[in-house]
């Protein structure tokens, strides 16, 4: 039985001081909650305070971004050990926004990935098609690439690797755009990508949703055989919506 994750991504939004009020609020929201993950994504300023917000609580610290080596001279870049050292247990990788802006590919998917797993840190692995890809037909073509290319040399031996691994499907068209997916649209994607997994793995990996998730389509979208929680952007910064995801 997969467990459910539901993920916020502040993208670039919230100071540390309101990143930290954000975290004080939803900890007694969310407290009895214990069948889901709850994860919050939050800048890189404001980790390490909010780690310390979130002590003793079911609600987990994740980073959106990180690079592929320890340490060394890279200036603006954080690695691994650095996203553990302030309390991270997972990382974004890939997301759509990275690749857009900043010229991220499969490549560099593919070595972040195993950075992540090499320090322990769950990594949740973007994958997605743009408007003009899913009108052209595209869409299982690209997802292919990203999902083959960004997993590549992953062993299907080696279940403890993919322990760690996470997918998020998050259609660039519907990514803060206000569309979304129809479930059904969502699913047959996300059925694709557990086809384009090892036999051995498949069925344990868990794939997310991105791209305008909300309270009023969480349900439709989560009742899908093959989606196992969402990757929230807008709805993730404000308490009350988030709440209402996380208790969908």
């Amino acid at each position: 039985m997969r467990k459910p994750i539901m993920a916020g991504n502040w993208k670039m939004y919230k100071t540390e001081s309101e990143a930290v009020d954000f975290a004080k609020n939803l900890k007694p929201l969310v407290a009895g909650v214990k069948d889901r993950t709850i994860l919050i994504c939050t800048p890189f300023p404001a980790l390490s305070k909010v780690n310390d917000a979130l002590r003793d609580s079911n609600v987990a610290l994740g980073a959106q971004n990180l690079y592929w080596e320890d340490e060394g001279a890279f200036t603006g870049e954080v690695s691994a050990p650095m996203l553990k050292a302030v309390g991270c247990t997972y990382v974004i990788i890939g997301h759509s926004e990275r690749r857009q802006y900043f010229g991220e590919t499969e490549a560099t998917v593919n070595k972040k990935l195993k950075a992540a797993i090499k320090h322990n840190l769950n990594a949740i692995v973007c994958v997605g098609e743009t408007l003009e890809q899913r009108e052209k037909g595209e869409t299982f073509k690209i997802i292919e690439r990203q999902v083959k290319e960004g997993l590549h040399s992953f062993d299907p031996a080696k279940r403890d690797h993919w322990s760690f691994v996470i997918l998020a499907y998050e259609p660039v068209w519907a990514i803060g755009t206000g569309k979304t997916a129809t479930p059904e649209q969502a699913q047959e994607v996300h059925a694709f990508i557990r086809g384009l997994l090892p036999k051995e793995v498949a069925q344990e990996v868990r794939i997310l949703y991105g791209g305008s998730v909300k309270p009023e389509n969480v349900k439709e979208l989560m009742a899908q055989p093959d989606i196992d929680g969402g990757l929230v952007g807008g709805a993730s910064l404000k308490v009350e919506s988030f709440e209402k995801l996380v208790r969908y």
